[in-house]
């Protein structure tokens, strides 16, 4: 590791560390979205779904990792990479009634979407109006 390494971190060391600061839970089951809808009894949850190969929902995931600050019990977050799991997306689509798009962050409480948005409507100062 180099001297400007050891003052700067790299890109990637920071985008790690944000993504340790925001509690996500991989969204990678279909039978995890009966447990979404079932968690949402309780408090609200969130997913994020993010394309890997996308500019702008990069920028967009990155924005909402830097600004987060909701506590870990006041929204459950779930990370959908759609690449990988893009028939998830598509159940979400049906199950909770909302279009597909990327990015997009859906927020379910009750078992309903309350709240969904994409490109740069999403925002964790929004989340947290939406879960306080």
């Amino acid at each position: 590791m180099g001297l400007f390494d050891k003052i700067f971190k790299s890109e990637k060391e920071a985008d790690r560390e944000e993504v340790v600061r925001v509690p996500w839970n991989q969204l990678t089951t279909m039978e995890a979205l009966d447990e979404i809808e079932e968690i949402s009894f309780k408090h609200p949850v969130a997913i994020l779904k993010h394309s890997t190969r996308c500019g702008i929902s990069r920028m967009v995931l990155r924005q909402f990792e830097q600004s987060y600050s909701l506590k870990g019990d006041e929204v459950k977050l779930y990370f959908l990479d759609l690449l990988n799991y893009r028939e998830i997306s598509n159940k979400i689509a049906s199950k909770f009634n909302v279009p597909h798009e990327s990015p997009q962050l859906i927020v379910i409480r009750e078992g309903k979407a309350i709240y969904d948005a994409s490109h740069n409507e999403i925002s964790s100062e929004k989340l947290k109006d939406l879960v306080a």
